[in-house]
């Protein structure tokens, strides 16, 4: 029995590890997309979302019915509550890189800023460095990669920033840039919470390894918006 119950939480791992890659991917075609203005390709994330839907619902299901069936205690339950929650922000990541595609799709022929744009496809790279990252501190259980991974978030949050201010210095100086930057500030807005929910998937790999939630990267608390 034993041995069956460490086959199916491999297998949820394993899931878990497939679901964070292709929502890797929808991350980075939904910001490819945008830059290049590609809406077959933003189309193709949209459709791909419902995959990783599918996806954590199929982990949701199959983690009750270990707890139903198995009934863990400790360590054993952390790691099914782990998947759990954290499949749950990999969800909500593929959902804001849908809400990026979206963004590309409504664009008609607005003026454009390619610096803005750089910006926010190297913006867009540092958190898909993050979620490799942190896929690899969960596969290995690495509490110190898992923090380290959190603190590249301020560098995410400061692009952010950046952007921000940006479009707002071009939208008072050309009008005709308004909805266009208006879009852009959408699209990093999406990229900054992604970066947030790598955060939580950070902290529930601490929660595996010790059973206590760790609070990462309070900054955001305390620094919320930027100002023109």
């Amino acid at each position: 029995m034993r041995r069956v119950f460490e086959e199916d939480l491999n297998d949820l791992h394993i899931h878990f590890f497939q679901m964070g890659k292709a929502v890797n991917e929808a991350i980075y075609k939904s910001v490819k997309a945008f830059v290049n203005h590609d809406k077959a390709l933003a189309k193709e994330v949209i459709a791909g979302d419902i995959a990783i839907n599918k996806d954590e619902a199929d982990l949701e299901n199959k983690c009750f019915e270990l707890i139903a069936l198995q009934q863990p205690v400790t360590t054993d339950l952390r790691k099914i509550v782990t998947i759990m929650k954290a499949s749950s922000d990999l969800e909500r990541m593929g959902d804001h890189a849908v809400s990026i595609a979206k963004s590309t799709i409504r664009v008609k022929g607005n003026k454009r800023d390619y610096e803005i744009e750089a910006q926010i496809a190297e913006m867009s790279e540092k958190v898909k460095i993050m979620v490799q990252d942190v896929l690899q501190a969960y596969v290995a259980s690495d509490v110190t990669k898992a923090k380290k991974v959190a603190l590249k978030d301020i560098d995410v949050d400061h692009d952010f920033k950046k952007i921000y201010k940006a479009c707002i210095r071009q939208m008072k100086n050309d009008p005709e840039i308004v909805l266009g930057a208006t879009d852009y500030m959408l699209v990093a807005g999406f990229i900054e919470r992604i970066g947030d929910y790598v955060t939580n998937i950070s902290e529930w790999i601490i929660y595996l390894d010790t059973g206590k939630m760790a609070e990462l990267n309070t900054h955001n608390k305390n620094d919320s918006f930027p100002k023109a």
